[in-house]
């Protein structure tokens, strides 16, 4: 929810921030959420490891970073072919946010397959790691829409929740986990 807050202050200079320009940026995540949550479900399938989920979060991460040095540059080619704040935001939010957003998508299938033990215990889980990511998205909204951006540079909002992606990933990759003999190993 942060990315897609910042999403609407970096289309702003260049397009507004009217409808139609928060409908665009709405739209596209929707659409890349849907295809990270598909490509996630499928992810999971195989072998699913929490070692293969940190890299989930790597790529997310340095899929996001160059959004800082990109977004510049990809306003200005896109205005330059398509004024008109309804396709241009739509353009615009298109080559900035589909592959960032698509691979964030992914993390909570995938996350969702790692936490279920028992078929029985399917929607429980899957309830409760929706609930605890609303509430992070509600909180994230909050802190970013009321705070961050008073605080920070949108760049510098962008390369921290990179970072925090990447760190999370790199605990993730190299986790290591007990088997039930008790012996240490790596989660491959």
């Amino acid at each position: 929810m942060s990315l897609e807050l910042l999403g609407g202050r970096i289309l702003a200079p260049w397009f507004g921030s009217s409808i139609y320009v928060w409908g665009s940026i709405i739209t596209v995540f929707m659409l890349s959420l849907s295809a990270g949550y598909l490509i996630g479900g499928r992810l999971s399938l195989r072998a699913p490891t929490l070692a293969k989920f940190g890299w989930i979060f790597v790529l997310a991460a340095l899929v996001l970073a160059p959004v800082v040095y990109l977004a510049e540059p990809a306003m200005a080619w896109v205005f330059e072919r398509i004024e008109d704040p309804r396709y241009g935001s739509l353009a615009a939010s298109l080559v900035l946010f589909v592959v960032p957003t698509v691979v964030l998508g992914a993390i909570s299938p995938y996350a969702v397959r790692l936490l279920v033990r028992f078929r029985e215990e399917s929607g429980n889980v899957a309830g409760t790691l929706y609930f605890v990511s609303t509430m992070g998205s509600a909180l994230g909204t909050l802190a970013t829409s009321f705070y961050f951006v008073l605080w920070f540079e949108m760049d510098t909002i962008v390369v921290t929740l990179a970072g925090v992606l990447l760190v999370l990933g790199a605990a993730g990759v190299g986790a290591r986990r007990l088997d039930h003999d008790g012996n240490d190993h790596a989660d491959a």
